[in-house]
C-alpha cells in the first residue's frame, strides 16, 4: 500500500503564492517553498517537475487573487473609478504580487492588444458602454486610456517610486475619466 501523501500539489502551489506574496518572485525556489511547508524539498519537487511549473501555478493563483481584489462592488457609485482605484491600491498593498504579475519577463510580456482582447474584459466594457452611452469600441478606447494611467500609478507604487495618497490617486483618475467623457468619449487613436 502506498503511503498517504502529506504534501499535495495544491499545498505546494498555495505555498508558492505565499512565498511570492511575502518575499517576492525572485526568492521562489524549492527550498523556500519547503521551508514554508515545513518539509524537505522532495515532496515539493514530487508534485511539479520544475520550479517553472510551480511558478505557473502560483501565477494562476495570483491572477485570480488580483481579479478579486480589483473588481468593483455593486455599491460603488462609479464602477470604472472604483476599478482604477482598486488597481492602484493593489500596486501599493501587494507590491510583490504586482511585480510578479506585471513586471516579470516570463509573465508580463503580454502586449496591450492581448489585454484588450481578453474575454474577461467584455463584461466591464458592456457596463461602461451602457453607463456612458457609447458603443463598445469607444468604451474599449476609454478603458485602454484609463488602464494605462492606473497601471502607471500602480507600477510607481509597487516599485516605491511614489508615495500612496488615495485622495491624490482618486483626483488623478477622476480627471482622466471626466476628461475622456467630456472630450468626445475617449481617445480615438491610442
Amino acid at each position: 500500500m502506498a503511503p498517504k501523501v502529506k504534501v499535495t500539489k495544491k499545498m505546494v502551489a498555495d505555498a508558492s503564492f505565499a512565498v511570492i506574496r511575502t518575499s517576492g518572485h525572485e526568492n521562489l525556489n524549492a527550498r523556500t517553498i519547503s521551508e514554508y511547508l515545513g518539509c524537505s524539498t522532495q515532496p515539493v519537487l514530487y508534485s511539479f517537475r520544475t520550479v517553472d511549473e510551480i511558478r505557473e501555478a502560483a501565477y494562476e493563483i495570483a491572477d485570480n487573487y488580483h481579479t478579486e481584489f480589483i473588481m468593483p462592488k455593486d455599491t460603488d457609485e462609479n464602477p470604472m473609478l472604483a476599478l482604477g482605484l482598486n488597481y492602484v491600491r493593489f500596486g501599493q498593498e501587494e507590491k510583490n504580487l504586482f511585480r510578479f504579475l506585471f513586471q516579470t519577463d516570463k509573465f508580463g510580456g503580454k502586449d496591450v492588444a492581448v489585454l484588450m482582447s481578453d474575454p474577461g474584459l467584455s463584461g466591464i466594457l458592456e457596463i461602461m458602454a451602457a453607463g456612458l452611452k457609447v458603443d463598445t469600441e469607444q468604451a474599449r478606447e476609454m478603458f485602454l486610456t484609463f488602464f494605462c494611467v492606473a497601471h502607471g500609478m500602480a507600477s510607481l507604487l509597487a516599485n516605491n517610486s511614489m508615495e500612496y495618497d488615495e485622495g491624490q490617486c482618486r483626483k488623478m483618475l477622476e480627471t482622466v475619466f471626466h476628461g475622456m467623457t467630456a472630450s468626445g468619449k475617449g481617445a480615438r487613436h491610442v
